[in-house]
């Protein structure tokens, strides 16, 4: 990204020292000093580096200060038996910030009631971890419900690490063998002789090795000796959250911080060709401007300066892929061609069998367009950061609520083009993530407005520059056949989905549970220049949607039910059919619903979890309006470390699924979005939300993901509900008043 910028005035830099009060902590126990945004039961404090086993300031059993020891990069324990456990994936209202520390803490046996947590530094290389949720290092980005999954393994095995250092040095205090030596929350216990001495005491003379002791899954405890995981605790975040006193990225104030906007393109991809420059700088607390590859940024003493600045701004445009009168819905209905036998070939995505020779074969063949349009991420609060670059303009600091801590980081310096180094981040909490924050757009705009003024800058977004500048769920179709034989066996099955989003489109359309022979899967790509981004379940949604619909389409005009049809489909996966039966108890599948409702069922996996949904659902035939009343949910998704979050998840992702389902839609006219805030991009409201049910089947597998489970099934279960009780299809989500009374004349 380019820039440049112009100043009105230019004042002495003031201290950039934050107001809030500092904390500690050491990245490990050989050094390696950084700064954090701690957490704690107030809201968030700035860190400050201190040596191992410096003062805290608290008393401890004797009277005198207590002081922490760092046992390793992810644990400290003080004198007076407190123990800080850093929590490394962002916590954006999904529970990550309890349920990480909660895992750790399981096998240490640390006392929960002794437990603070704190937001572990932007060091990837310790606190990272793999795609594959084993080994050290790797990503820190909190995405695609793969916190607890991810970091699951590694922190069992850094809290066994951190008991065996307990033990080691207890036995050579005590001179006795580590053998006899068991703990007990925040004790350790020798039997034989009915010792007990408290973490906080072993603390005071612990000898902690610079590389931790081996340890394996045969050191790991049973999930029968499971204390805290499985357990529900209270949430960490939940307390300061209610009380207000929790701190967001849009709360961070520094001194001398200057605010900042930036009006961008109407049209994705275009820029700014001219703009009244003289007087944009001649408005009142104006301290300069600053010139984007797409928009023009204003940077001013206060918030109603700024906005002051925007409305006068008057800005020659140019470019942009879309500008050229793109239509959003004559450009969604082309895709039709475009999968069909005369459109370019596509990128197989996955192939088993001979789907066409199948399809030849078979005794009845059934065919089905889906469509879905844009959908805006609609996080709850706006996009927003403060940087602050020095004078020399060779390092920042930062203050950001990110699904990506690390990537930021990254991008800051190479925005700077210094080592990651020199730039501090201080990760937030953030109102709402849903893959849009894990983009650093509006991290590295306000370090472009930063250090065009070498001052603090809080650049902020409002909702109309996000619905309008958004990177969006891409609009698709999804073009389905199947083939079934004489027995009535589904044998052959193709799905081509076209749309403009590259790799976001694919994810879910693979179907490894459905036993189904002859398979051909592909995607055909489009090029609008409309930005495109990961949307809760990515492709799931759009892809579930129209799996699980043809999958009942196929099931009426084979006069067999849907829950039996997916029963013989999934008769290869035990494990998937125990959530099918699950949900199919739980609704009372089989029997009658009330007067002038009808239910539809749908099986999705996501994130390594398998979860089937029922919704009971009503219409009004007048409106159009479709009304869901229940919606119940079973889900396997390995070990719930946390119970009573990990239902609030599976709940917040069929809410998300609904909205997206009956409301949500982003619409392009001559290139610009049509839609401007929630008064006309609507969403689920409380006066819509159905009764949910969800619950999860015992198992003793590793966790999977949660948090996006829930989101996949909500469109086709719905569809498949509406089918039932009018006989006819829903294909183009969202379900709107129009199209379902447009689906009702046939």
């Amino acid at each position: 990204m380019n820039a440049r910028a112009d100043f009105s005035s230019r004042e002495p830099r003031e201290s950039r020292e934050a107001t809030q009060s500092r904390r500690t902590f050491l990245k490990h126990t050989g050094g390696g000093l950084s700064f954090v945004l701690v957490f704690g039961p107030a809201g968030v404090t700035l860190g400050r580096p201190v040596d191992a086993h410096a003062t805290d300031g608290l008393p401890g059993a004797d009277g005198r200060p207590a002081t922490e020891h760092a046992f390793g990069a992810w644990v400290r324990i003080a004198t007076d038996g407190q123990v800080l456990i850093y929590n490394p994936a962002a916590e954006m209202g999904q529970g990550s910030m309890t349920a990480l520390p909660v895992i750790l803490a399981e096998e240490m046996d640390a006392d929960w009631e002794r437990v603070r947590i704190e937001q572990s530094p932007v060091e990837p290389s310790v606190y990272g971890r793999s795609w594959g949720g084993r080994g050290s290092g790797g990503t820190m980005m909190t995405v695609g419900s793969m916190a607890v999954r991810g970091y699951f393994t590694n922190l069992r095995l850094a809290g066994a690490q951190i008991r065996r250092v307990l033990l080691d040095n207890v036995a050579r205090e005590w001179s006795v063998p580590a053998g006899e030596l068991t703990t007990e929350p925040g004790v350790v216990v020798h039997a034989s002789s009915g010792r007990r001495i408290s973490y906080g005491e072993v603390a005071a003379f612990a000898r902690v090795p610079s590389e931790l002791p081996e340890v394996g899954e045969a050191d790991l405890k049973s999930p029968d000796d499971f204390r805290l995981i499985g357990h529900s605790v209270p949430r960490h975040d939940i307390p300061a959250k209610t009380d207000g006193s929790a701190r967001y990225g849009m709360d961070v104030r520094v001194p001398g911080m200057l605010y900042g906007m930036i009006v961008r393109s109407p049209v994705h991809e275009g820029r700014p060709a001219s703009f009244n420059e003289a007087e944009v700088r001649a408005q009142p607390g104006v301290v300069g401007t600053v010139t984007l590859d797409y928009g023009v940024g204003v940077i001013g003493e206060t918030v109603e300066a700024v906005f002051g600045a925007r409305d006068v701004m008057n800005i020659e445009w140019a470019g942009g892929a879309a500008a050229e009168g793109f239509d959003s819905v004559p450009a969604l209905e082309s895709y039709a061609e475009i999968a069909g036998p005369s459109g370019a070939p596509g990128r197989t995505i996955s192939e088993s069998g001979d789907a066409d020779a199948a399809l030849e074969g078979a005794a009845r063949r059934y065919e089905a367009d889906f469509y879905n349009d844009y959908a805006y991420h609609a996080q709850m609060e706006p996009l927003n950061a403060v940087a602050a670059v020095n004078e020399a303009g060779d390092g920042a600091e930062v203050w950001a609520g990110t699904q990506a801590a690390d990537g930021a980081r990254s991008a800051v310096a190479s925005t700077l083009g210094v080592p990651v180094e020199r730039v501090t981040f201080h990760p937030c909490y953030l109102g709402g993530g849903f893959g849009r924050r894990s983009m650093s757009d509006y991290v590295v705009e306000a370090v472009h407005l930063s250090r065009a003024v070498r001052r603090p800058v809080k650049l902020i977004w409002t909702r109309e520059d996000d619905v309008q500048y958004g990177a969006f769920r891409p609009q698709s179709l999804q073009r389905m056949t199947g083939g079934v034989d004489a027995d009535g066996d589904l044998t052959a099955w193709t799905h081509c989905v076209v749309g403009d989003g590259g790799g976001l489109l694919s994810s879910g359309i693979r179907i490894p549970y459905y036993d189904i022979p002859n398979q051909r899967i592909e995607s055909r790509g489009v090029r609008h220049g409309v930005r495109t981004k990961h949307w809760r379940s990515v492709g799931h949604g759009s892809n579930k949607f129209a799996i699980e619909a043809f999958i009942d389409d196929i099931a009426r005009g084979e006069s067999i039910d849907p829950y039996q049809f997916r029963r013989t489909l999934l008769r290869d996966a035990p494990r998937a059919v125990a959530v099918l039966d699950e949900v199919a108890d739980m609704a009372g599948w089989g029997e009658s619903p009330p007067s002038g409702r009808a239910r539809g069922i749908a099986f999705a996996e996501r994130s390594g979890s398998l979860a089937a949904g029922v919704a009971e659902i009503s219409v009004d035939e007048t409106s159009g309006r479709i009304r869901v009343h229940r919606f119940w949910c079973a889900v396997d998704g390995g070990i719930i470390v946390q119970p009573d979050n990990a239902r609030a998840q599976i709940e917040g992702g069929i809410v998300t699924g609904l909205s997206s389902a009956l409301f949500e839609r982003v619409s392009v006219r001559n290139g610009r979005v049509e839609q401007s805030n929630y008064h006309d991009y609507s969403i689920l409201r409380m006066s819509d939300m159905p009764e949910i049910d969800v619950r999860f089947i015992p198992s003793r597998e590793p966790p999977m993901g949660l948090g996006e489970s829930g989101t996949p099934l909500a469109a086709g279960a719905v569809a498949n509900a509406f089918a039932a009780l009018t006989g006819r299809p829903l294909r183009h989500m969202p379900f709107s008043p129009e199209r379902v009374l447009e689906a009702l004349e046939g």
